[in-house]
């Protein structure tokens, strides 16, 4: 394969990943024809096809050129925040697989696709060689994308130019933003729990559909959603995991009473101002996807995905 080839793989599976994410039927959240005062399904469809070639091109520019070039280009489609959680998690993992699949020396290169154990080493690399022109980068990129609830820090807050690189700015916010905390722990949540899980679930013969809802139900029961944390308070965060929780405990997707009681949570959670959205746990379950989807999952039930814990 040629470095085009490789740049449209990872393209692709960043596009596919966020086409499969959304398109999910994942309590609290826009789906089809399920969709947010301001912001339709149709926005994440145009985010996720928006993002393709800056995403596709991470392996050789830099990590917050990538991060800033795909909100640009989501900007250009919608007018609202989509994707800024999906870019910020998607980039660092493109840039580590587009680096390896074009790795002469690697193995990935002659097999066309990167296990997740493999992958995880080169997110590790591409996190400690993270630069303060990194961070500046991002930093605009999400005063562009403008989030919800975002408030202000005592140390690198977004509104200023960063004077540490992305990492450690990242490690700043990691106790109270689960999108920092995978940059701070190398995408643990990301390759310990919800890789494993989207894997199990496509094994066990899930469709997609089912398998991204478990997924995300998964992720949601283990760890409080830092983005309802941030809009509602920590006790409509930890109230949503209890529902998760009792949510799997009747069978979640595997059963008709799981499928009721995933009907009544998303009812249980939609408000006028969409303060229980779990949208962190939205983000790192489309992670999740592209791992599995580099691994060779779109066409393997298992995805190549063993060993995603190491």
């Amino acid at each position: 394969m040629t470095a085009h080839e490789f740049n449209a793989q990872v393209a692709a599976a960043a596009q596919l990943a966020c086409l499969l994410e959304a398109s999910a039927a994942k309590p609290g959240n826009v789906s089809p024809g399920v969709h947010f005062g301001d912001t339709t399904y149709e926005d994440f469809l145009a985010s996720a096809a928006a993002i393709g070639p800056p995403l596709g091109a991470a392996g050789t520019n830099a990590l917050g050129t990538t991060i800033r070039r795909a909100v640009q280009a989501t900007r250009r489609w919608t007018s609202v925040n989509t994707n800024l959680g999906i870019v910020l998690l998607l980039a660092p993992l493109a840039r580590a697989a587009g680096r390896r699949l074009s790795d002469p020396h690697s193995d990935a290169r002659t097999k066309g696709t990167i296990d997740a154990a493999d992958l995880r080493r080169a997110v590790r690399q591409t996190l400690i060689q993270t630069s303060v022109d990194d961070a500046r980068e991002a930093y605009t990129a999400i005063r562009l994308a403008s989030p919800g609830g975002l408030g202000s820090a005592r140390e690198q807050d977004v509104a200023n130019d960063p004077t540490v690189t992305l990492t450690e700015a990242m490690r700043l916010a990691a106790d109270r933003d689960g999108i920092a905390r995978e940059y701070a722990t190398d995408f643990q949540t990301t390759f310990e729990i919800a890789t494993p899980a989207l894997a199990l679930a496509r094994k066990a013969g899930l469709d997609w559909n089912d398998a991204v809802v478990e997924t995300f139900l998964t992720l949601l029961a283990t760890c409080p959603d830092t983005h309802i944390a941030r809009r509602a308070g920590q006790g409509v965060a930890d109230d949503v995991t209890r529902q998760a929780r009792a949510v799997l405990g009747h069978g979640g997707v595997r059963s008709p009473t799981g499928r009721a009681a995933i009907s009544s949570m998303s009812d249980a959670l939609r408000d006028g101002r969409n303060q229980a959205n779990p949208g962190t746990t939205a983000d790192i379950t489309a992670a999740a996807i592209f791992v599995v989807l580099v691994g060779g999952g779109w066409h393997s039930r298992n995805g190549g995905v063993d060993a995603a814990s190491r």
